[in-house]
């Protein structure tokens, strides 16, 4: 991101904001990596609700109702092999749910198998 750049969910960014290399690491995923450290220290799985920021109150308060902060966030899940961003807070918090109403060892490994092949998709710059 330039410098400057207001901290606000990855869908509401302008795509100016973004650099060239900023554009390459979203391309290739590589903005992830440092996720992957949170993973071995045990504050996120590879698999779960993606964590949101704590000025996201509107999906804040529909994970809440429909009670996803009872896990860890993950770095994919449900909704980002669906393509659902942050930009639809009631239908992300009910496709968390969803994926934690049916979660097992299988679902895990095939949402980071389909998240692997280029399923996931994440959240988009608009």
């Amino acid at each position: 991101m330039r410098l400057g750049t207001a901290d606000l969910p990855t869908h509401l960014v302008a795509s100016s904001a973004i650099t060239p290399l900023g554009r390459l690491l979203r391309r290739t995923k590589l903005d992830e990596l440092p996720q992957l450290w949170n993973v071995l220290r045990g504050d996120m799985s590879l698999v779960g609700p993606r964590p949101c920021l704590p000025s996201q109150s509107e999906l804040i308060a529909a994970r809440d109702a429909a009670r996803v902060f009872f896990v860890r966030p993950g770095i994919t899940g449900l909704s980002q092999i669906r393509g659902i961003d942050m930009s639809d807070p009631k239908l992300l918090a009910e496709t968390d749910m969803e994926m934690l109403r049916g979660f097992n060892i299988l679902v895990y490994f095939k949402l980071i198998y389909l998240t692997l092949i280029g399923r996931g998709r994440g959240d988009q710059v608009r």
